[in-house]
């Protein structure tokens, strides 16, 4: 297997586009999003992190099966 470095530097891209969004976006919102995160328990940080990469894995699972 050989690596694409286009493909790679496509998925930076993509996942810069999709973190920016919400900034754009929800501007006037995202500080007190972001204060209330801040306050949460490690162990929920933690499963929210979790369950965020193994919906990213399914997508790219299912998105390289079609």
């Amino acid at each position: 297997m050989q690596f694409d470095f286009s493909l790679f530097i496509t998925a930076l891209g993509l996942a810069f586009v999709i973190e920016g969004l919400p900034y754009f976006i929800w501007a006037e919102k995202m500080p007190r999003f972001l204060e209330m995160m801040s306050k949460q328990p490690t162990a929920n940080l933690r499963r929210l992190g979790f369950t965020a990469i193994i919906l990213g894995i399914l997508v790219i699972f299912f998105g390289r099966s079609l």
